[in-house]
């Protein structure tokens, strides 16, 4: 049970801190509205996905949440990165971008199940 729990918090704080700093990339530099051009997105969908990271982050990590908000964050966030990866390989980036966004999903996974083996 001890590992199931390390494994959990350590996987959820590393999609909390990965979506945290990309929220704030996407609030402050200019080369995230570069990229988002370069992928075809309307600029206002880069402060949209900004502030819906943040409020996921504060959802996946607040105790009290209700599982089923959790689950609905947990989807959200990977709908993002299967889109993001999907994105990237569709704008013909370079490979290390499109294989990036499916590491993260296999981290949320292991958050994921860890999250509901806790709950168990």
């Amino acid at each position: 049970m001890k590992a199931i729990r390390i494994t959990y918090w350590v996987t959820t704080a590393i999609i909390a801190l990965m979506m945290t700093y990309s929220a704030y990339a996407y609030l402050t530099k200019t080369e995230m509205d570069q990229a988002f051009q370069h992928i075809g997105y309307p600029a206002y969908f880069r402060i949209e996905l900004a502030i819906a990271k943040l409020v996921g982050v504060v959802l996946l990590l607040l105790p009290m949440v209700g599982s089923r908000l959790k689950e609905w964050t947990y989807a959200g966030f990977a709908f993002t990165f299967v889109s993001a990866a999907i994105a990237h390989a569709a704008a013909g980036d370079p490979m290390p971008h499109p294989v990036v966004p499916i590491v993260f999903l296999g981290i949320l996974a292991a958050s994921y199940f860890t999250y509901h083996k806790l709950k168990k």
